[in-house]
């Protein structure tokens, strides 16, 4: 039997994670059904509220007596759905790995699902699939930053998005794979770093998360082509900004 390890969240008795996790996902399922009745998957879509819901629920994770908490509940089981179903997945592929730890401190009432370990792509890089990040190095505060700064931006352009965001995200990627190879071999540059540098670095969705994180230009694009500047400002800034006027 696979353990997994749950870090941090506060005390609340299994009852009233239990009430929490029924309401939303009766509320998601239906939310999820109505979308996918126009769509003609209405069950499937069901059953994906359903499950999400009763996840984040269970987990606590929308922070309710907050619009944006509210609104983040409504996108992922509406507009977001594509992506919250891609969530789901991710969550089942982090789950069926040893090395999974949930992190419940960077998760409740913070609308996402945070894992260290679990699913992920490529070591030595973070996951966000929908709702979920997954794929932290470890637990430490230390990654926390990553998550609250660089991945929970993209949660919210996969909610603002929508199935948009797929379509846009894969397909700046292909295209600029093409761009990035055509220049590696007419300019003689290394291959894997320059498609590497097109089509991640100087996607538009992580060029904005990037400079979320106050990390524009990452190191990895030195000598590469890059966007001039961050697209718009750092979190870190913000903070100490809104800390100076007190």
């Amino acid at each position: 039997m696979i353990r997994h390890r749950i870090l941090g969240g506060s005390v609340v008795s299994r009852r009233h994670r239990v009430a929490e996790a029924v309401a939303v996902a009766v509320v998601g399922a239906v939310a999820a059904g109505a979308t996918g009745w126009l769509v003609g998957l209405a069950m499937p879509a069901a059953v994906v509220g359903l499950v999400h819901g009763w996840l984040a629920g269970y987990r606590r994770i929308y922070p309710w007596r907050r619009v944006a908490g509210v609104a983040a509940f409504v996108l992922d089981h509406s507009w977001a759905l594509l992506t919250t179903t891609a969530s789901v997945l991710s969550q089942a592929a982090s789950w069926a790995r040893r090395d999974s730890i949930y992190i419940a401190t960077l998760s409740e009432r913070q609308a996402r699902h945070v894992f260290a370990g679990g699913y992920r792509l490529r070591k030595g890089f973070a996951i966000t699939v929908g709702t979920t990040v997954s794929g932290l190095a470890d637990a430490s505060e230390r990654r926390w930053k990553l998550v609250t700064d660089h991945e929970d931006c993209h949660v919210w352009q996969a909610r603002l998005f929508g199935p948009l965001y797929v379509v846009l995200y894969v397909g700046w990627m292909i295209t600029a794979a093409v761009a990035g190879t055509v220049i590696a071999v007419t300019r003689r540059r290394p291959l894997a770093a320059t498609v590497e540098a097109f089509s991640y670095y100087n996607n538009p969705f992580e060029w904005w998360a990037y400079s979320r994180e106050g990390r524009w230009p990452p190191p990895r694009l030195a000598g590469h082509v890059k966007w001039r500047g961050p697209i718009v400002q750092s979190l870190s800034a913000k903070r100490e900004s809104r800390a100076a006027r007190r």
